[in-house]
């Protein structure tokens, strides 16, 4: 089943805890602290598999979560690394985050792959935070949290050459007789439902990638018929085969309104080079058409080509005429790195409300602490006053009135707010 958007939601892993703990040796008087780091959480990563051609799979399965990092252990181990989650989409699958619709990755390219949400890194054990002034450590830090994002998915298939024209002007009929592909073709409008993928062979090595796309009538652009759905498709071709009905009363006119719609839909559409075809030259009579409908097109200063789906005559001839002008086209680069997705955000910056209950921060940063505080843990407490004080916070909230015993609340965290602080390392 053919299925060109999605929405999804995916979140990388958290990061281990690190570790309390003291060195208990026999022999050893008074052991330092060796409790080790927490694992790294695992990534979301997005990759291109060049054997989809769908987001099918996407309308069974929407949550996406990469594994947690493990905790840390005594003698300083370091937890292990969560698996990351490799998520396959086919290529021309564009990635867009759903509440600004922005673009974070735009994958064509075999081999592609884009991090979108990186693991949460493990929390400090107890022996990271050992100095001159403060040998014997109690605390530690939690893993950090994953990053969860909100995500739509739209493919846009990736083929040489689109084949465009009105409803039933052979264009299935075309994809079929020069690739093994198989589309629905039947005389009734809008047969086509979905676009189809082909591959035509012209030599031992030239082959060609051809999309069918579904019937197109006016208003299209706008979403009428099949409309905006299948327009999409002809953005990344290179190339249009635009297919004119040899039955059809005014073939000019079909001409016309279908490069009206590209236009409307896409400006740079209408700027696509076109190789002009008239089918259905099996048909009594269509020696005279074409030839009017020659010296017509010559006045545009474009040349028509014949051809018959069902005798398959000249179908070769357009297809290499078509090659020759994809590989004039200059190639884009590619860029096949693995691009990591940033927030652009101030993970720094903070605000502070009032609310009936008490106070609420909120902030990157500042939340970010707090799920990486052991709270049952005195020494962890204090030092997240001292973030507290560093980002700023602790100023703010004497400034609107703050008072001992007040709830604050950061993340899902209620804290009560208290002015002891004894600031050692």
């Amino acid at each position: 089943m053919f299925v060109d958007e999605a929405e999804i939601q995916v979140l990388s892993g958290k990061g281990g805890d690190g570790m309390v703990h003291f060195r208990k040796e026999k022999f050893v008087n008074r052991g330092g602290p060796d409790g080790g780091d927490g694992g790294r959480g695992g990534d979301i990563i997005f990759s291109v598999n060049p054997h989809l051609n769908t987001l099918y799979t996407f309308q069974h399965n929407r949550l996406y979560f990469a594994e947690n990092g493990k905790k840390g252990g005594p003698k300083n181990q370091t937890g292990k690394s969560g698996e990351s989650l490799i998520i396959d989409v086919p290529p021309g699958t564009i990635i867009y985050e759903r509440e600004t619709e922005r673009v974070l990755a735009d994958l064509t390219g075999e081999g592609q792959q884009v991090v979108l949400c990186s693991g949460g890194r493990g929390g400090r054990g107890n022996a990271r935070f050992a100095n001159s002034r403060h040998q014997a450590p109690r605390m530690a830090e939690r893993g950090e949290p994953g990053t969860e994002l909100e995500l739509h998915l739209e493919l846009k298939l990736i083929a040489d050459i689109g084949i465009i024209g009105m409803p039933n002007a052979g264009k299935s009929s075309m994809l079929a007789a020069v690739t093994n592909a198989k589309p629905k073709i039947a005389d009734y409008p809008f047969t086509t439902l979905v676009p189809n993928l082909g591959v035509a062979i012209l030599s031992d090595d030239v082959s060609l990638v051809l999309a069918d796309i579904p019937g197109l009538i006016e208003g299209a652009h706008s979403g009428v018929g099949l409309g905006d759905t299948f327009l999409k498709h002809i953005q990344r071709t290179k190339v249009l085969i635009h297919v004119l009905d040899g039955s059809s009363t005014d073939a000019m006119a079909d001409f016309s309104q279908i490069n009206t719609e590209l236009s409307l839909f896409d400006p740079k559409l209408g700027e696509k080079p076109q190789i002009v075809v008239l089918n259905k030259m099996d048909m009594p009579g269509m020696d005279g058409k074409y030839k009017e409908l020659k010296k017509q097109f010559k006045k545009m200063k474009l040349e028509l080509f014949s051809c018959s789906t069902v005798t398959h005559q000249n179908l070769k001839e357009i297809l290499w005429q078509a090659y020759h002008l994809v590989e004039s086209i200059p190639e884009k680069t590619s860029v096949l790195e693995m691009p990591v997705y940033r927030a652009e955000v101030d993970e720094k910056a903070y605000t502070v409300e009032q609310t009936p209950e008490g106070y609420m921060i909120k902030g990157v940063a500042i939340e970010r602490a707090a799920e990486m505080t052991y709270w049952d843990n005195f020494e962890s407490i204090r030092r997240f006053q001292r973030i507290l004080q560093a980002l700023g916070i602790t100023d703010a909230l004497r400034e609107i009135g703050v008072d001992e015993g007040d709830v604050v609340q950061i993340g899902s965290y209620e804290l009560e707010w208290s002015e002891q602080f004894d600031d050692y390392e």
